[in-house]
C-alpha cells in the first residue's frame, strides 16, 4: 500500500504561541500525564492483542490501533514541545500600559465590552478572551487608559477609545 505524501504549505511549520497562563499550564500538564499513564498503555495493550491475531497487511484492527497509538504520541511529544517552551503568563500590577494578560474596557458606539488578551491557545472571542496577535489583541498591546485605536477589518475601520486596564 502506498501512503500519500503531502506537499509542505503555509501552515506546515507554524510555531506555536509559547504565551499561556498558569492555568493552561497545569491543565496541559494533567493532560500530558494522563495521556503518558492511562491512555498509552491501554493502547498499547490494544495493540499488542491485535498483533496476536495474525498476519498484519489484513489485520485493520491492528493498523488502526498503531495508528490511534501513533497519534497518542505525537500529542505528547507536542505538549511536551509546548510545556518546555512555554511563557507563563503573570498578571502585572501595572495598570497603565495594556500587556499581555490584562483585561481591557473598550468603548464602542457608547457600549462597553471587556476583553482579557492572552496567548493564541487560550482565544475564546465569544467569552471575551482575545490573543495578542489578533488584529484587536495587536492594536490594543502598548496603549494607555484613553487612547483611541482603529482596527481595519476586510473592509471597514472600526474605532475603540480604552476605558480602563485591570
Amino acid at each position: 500500500m502506498r501512503v500519500p505524501i503531502r506537499k509542505a504549505d503555509k501552515y506546515t511549520h507554524l510555531k506555536t504561541d509559547p504565551y499561556i497562563t498558569q492555568a493552561k499550564f497545569d491543565e496541559l500538564t494533567k493532560k500530558v500525564d494522563r495521556l503518558i499513564n492511562v491512555n498509552r498503555p491501554r493502547e498499547a495493550e490494544e495493540v499488542k492483542r491485535l498483533a496476536l491475531m495474525g498476519d498484519f497487511s489484513e489485520n485493520v484492527g491492528y493498523q488502526i490501533a498503531k495508528g490511534r497509538l501513533r497519534g497518542i504520541n505525537q500529542r505528547v511529544l507536542d505538549i511536551q514541545d509546548l510545556l518546555k517552551n512555554a511563557i507563563i503568563i503573570r498578571h502585572d500590577k501595572n495598570n497603565e500600559i495594556v500587556q499581555i494578560g490584562n483585561f481591557v474596557t473598550l468603548s464602542r458606539d457608547g457600549r462597553e465590552k471587556e476583553y482579557q488578551i492572552l496567548g493564541s491557545e487560550e482565544t475564546n472571542p465569544t467569552a471575551g478572551v482575545i490573543s495578542h496577535h489578533s488584529p484587536l489583541g495587536s492594536a490594543l498591546i502598548g496603549r494607555k487608559i484613553g487612547d483611541e485605536i482603529e482596527v481595519n477589518l476586510d473592509d471597514r475601520v472600526i474605532k475603540y477609545k480604552i476605558i480602563k486596564i485591570n
